[in-house]
């Protein structure tokens, strides 16, 4: 029997800092998702893996 590994979520506030983006532009991201997240009792939290993702996409994209 395997397990997975616990998956991290982020507050906004966390993605903010992570990406140095403010929090119109997170929410912003979340509403065309292109940032995948979740509702945590009405508190959105964003999965660490999809904010590693969002960023590789972006990364690939400039280069």
């Amino acid at each position: 029997m395997t397990t997975a590994a616990p998956v991290e979520l982020l507050t906004v506030g966390e993605v903010m800092r992570q990406l140095k983006v403010g929090r119109t532009k997170v929410y912003d991201l979340i509403r065309t998702h292109r940032l995948v997240s979740i509702k945590v009792d009405g508190c959105r939290r964003i999965p660490s893996d999809a904010v590693q993702d969002f960023i590789r996409r972006h990364i690939g994209e400039a280069a």
